[in-house]
């Protein structure tokens, strides 16, 4: 197990000024998506939101790292890394309402984002296994949070991966937090990514709060899977806010958790730091891309109002080429229910 960690000069890095922007923008970008999701959510547009303060570092990085033809299968908490990685923020928006999934047009190869628990990571590898029966050269990455350990999909696809050399690579964003169980409680292991070894490929950890290292780590990562050799990446991060909309931290969580500084600190003031302290960026440049992200949300939430209502039956059409007896009854049910019963409109 190797491990990474963060912070070192540019001229000591394999990426530019030029990279360590369009990181910086992409970090600035997300967090202003996930401050006016949550205002959203509290004024009842949406009915539930999981914040991701904190680990916006890990999945810009990993995001910077894909090739454009990588399949990326999110988790629940996974929109920076989406909207990083070019899925429209109306689409985001959109699903937390109850829409179905990516409704534009876009190309970016991204599975809809899984929020059963660990249920995502097979489909990680099963597309892996695709690829090679294709001799497609694109490789999976799937992200998932240390909770995620815990469940048996998470051996499951190890297992497949390591037995059959799939091109998947395993992101755990490990942010101390399973809801309220820590990350001590969830395994005995030294840490999550030595868990790799089990399954016969390589383990690294790095330091999630530094995008230009996260970018490096699954870049070689995906590199290594493209040649048959998995990788797991643990990112060291950590959950600065709740675990969703629902949920009150306070209630199972010191204000101090026992893990160093680089981990804790918010990772957008850090790398704005550094990158101030590297001559890579001026006094305005944040300011600038607060601007520009705050514009392109109001378009965001303007385009996602304006799409109808889907209709209780369109739940079922792209479910099955020919509707199933007993598909086609709960159909005509949903259909029944709504013609008589009054619906809700979403508060705009």
């Amino acid at each position: 197990m190797n491990r990474i960690v963060g912070e070192r000069d540019i001229e000591d890095s394999p990426f530019d000024a030029a990279d360590a922007r369009a990181a910086l923008t992409d970090m600035v970008r997300t967090r202003r998506f996930d401050e006016r999701a949550v205002a959203l959510q509290r004024r009842g547009w949406m009915s539930g939101y999981p914040p991701y303060e904190g680990q916006e570092a890990a999945q810009v990085g990993a995001a910077h790292a894909m090739r454009s033809d990588d399949w990326l299968f999110p988790t629940y908490r996974s929109n920076a890394l989406q909207i990083a990685r070019g899925v429209p923020m109306s689409d985001i928006l959109l699903f937390r309402r109850g829409f179905p999934e990516y409704h534009s047009d876009h190309d970016v190869p991204v599975f809809p984002q899984a929020v059963p628990i660990a249920s995502q990571l097979p489909h990680a590898v099963g597309a892996g296994m695709a690829a090679n029966y294709a001799d497609e050269d694109y490789a999976s990455l799937v992200c998932f949070g240390d909770g995620a350990t815990s469940e048996g999909d998470f051996h499951e696809a190890m297992n497949f991966a390591g037995v059959f050399e799939t091109p998947t690579v395993f992101l755990c964003e490990n942010n101390g937090w399973a809801i309220s169980l820590p990350r001590e409680r969830q395994t005995a292991s030294d840490s999550i990514a030595v868990k790799a070894e089990a399954y016969g490929f390589d383990g690294v950890q790095v330091d999630g709060n530094d995008p230009l290292a996260v970018r490096e780590t699954v870049e070689a990562a995906l590199d290594a899977a493209r040649a048959g050799d998995p990788v797991l990446v643990e990112a060291l991060t950590y959950r600065r806010g709740a675990h969703t909309t629902a949920d009150d931290p306070s209630a199972y969580r010191d204000e101090e958790p026992d893990l160093p500084e680089w981990r804790r600190r918010d990772p957008l003031d850090r790398f704005t730091e550094w990158c101030r302290e590297q001559g890579v960026i001026d006094e305005g440049f944040v300011d600038d891309a607060t601007a520009s992200a705050n514009e392109e949300l109001a378009e965001a939430v303007a385009v996602a109002e304006d799409v109808p209502r889907p209709e209780p039956a369109d739940m079922f059409e792209h479910a099955y080429g020919s509707l199933p007896p007993e598909i086609e009854r709960q159909r005509d049910e949903a259909e029944a229910f709504a013609e008589t019963h009054d619906t809700y409109e979403l508060d705009r």
